[in-house]
C-alpha cells in the first residue's frame, strides 16, 4: 500500500555528524612527540609472498629459499616495500587516522638491515616538523620520521613521511 504524499514537503533537516578519530589534528602534533606503535609484528613468508605477488615482483631473494640460501644473506629476505608499507600502515591509527588528506611524499627512505622471515618488528614515529598551509586555512603539513626495528634492535627501515593534515579548527 502506497502512502499518499503530504504537501508541502518539509525540507530535510541538516544533521551534523561527529566522528571520533584516533589520528591527531595538526594542532595536536607537537614537534618532538614520539609514538611507540602497537602491535609488534612477526613477519611471515606467506605475507611476504602475497605482497610480492600483488606487486608483480618475482625476485627470487624474496621467494625462493634455495636461491636465497646461496645469497650473502643465506636465507630469504623480506620485500623492502612490504616493510615500508607495514611501517607506515601501523603508524596510521596513532597519527593520521581520519585526520589526513593524504601523503605528499616519502623522503630519506632507507633499509639499513634486511628483514628475515620470522623477525619481530617494532615501530616508532617522531614528529619532526610542521607548518600551516599558506593557502588553505583548514590544513597544514607535517613531517613524520618513522622507524622499524627488529628483535636484535637493528633499524630495518626508516623514512620521513610528509603528510597533509587537517586542522581541528581552521585558522
Amino acid at each position: 500500500m502506497e502512502l499518499p504524499l503530504q504537501y508541502p514537503l518539509e525540507k530535510p533537516k541538516k544533521i551534523r555528524v561527529v566522528v571520533e578519530v584516533s589520528g591527531k589534528f595538526l594542532e595536536q602534533l607537537e614537534i618532538g612527540m614520539i609514538f611507540e606503535h602497537l602491535p609488534e609484528r612477526v613477519i611471515t613468508q606467506e605475507e611476504n609472498a602475497r605482497f610480492c605477488d600483488i606487486t608483480c615482483n618475482p625476485q627470487p631473494l624474496h621467494l625462493d629459499a634455495d636461491f636465497a640460501a646461496a645469497s650473502p644473506y643465506g636465507q630469504i629476505i623480506v620485500n623492502s616495500l612490504y616493510t615500508l608499507g607495514l611501517l607506515i600502515g601501523v603508524s596510521v591509527e596513532d597519527t593520521t587516522l581520519g585526520t589526513t588528506l593524504g601523503n605528499l611524499g616519502m623522503e630519506q627512505t632507507e633499509f639499513p638491515h634486511p628483514v628475515f622471515i620470522g623477525d619481530r618488528l617494532r615501530f616508532r614515529t617522531e614528529v619532526q616538523a610542521k607548518r600551516e598551509s599558506r593557502s588553505k586555512p583548514d590544513r597544514g603539513v607535517v613531517w613524520l620520521r618513522h622507524w622499524a626495528s627488529n628483535q636484535r634492535n637493528e633499524i630495518v627501515c626508516e623514512c620521513v613521511r610528509k603528510a597533509m593534515m587537517l586542522r581541528k579548527t581552521p585558522a
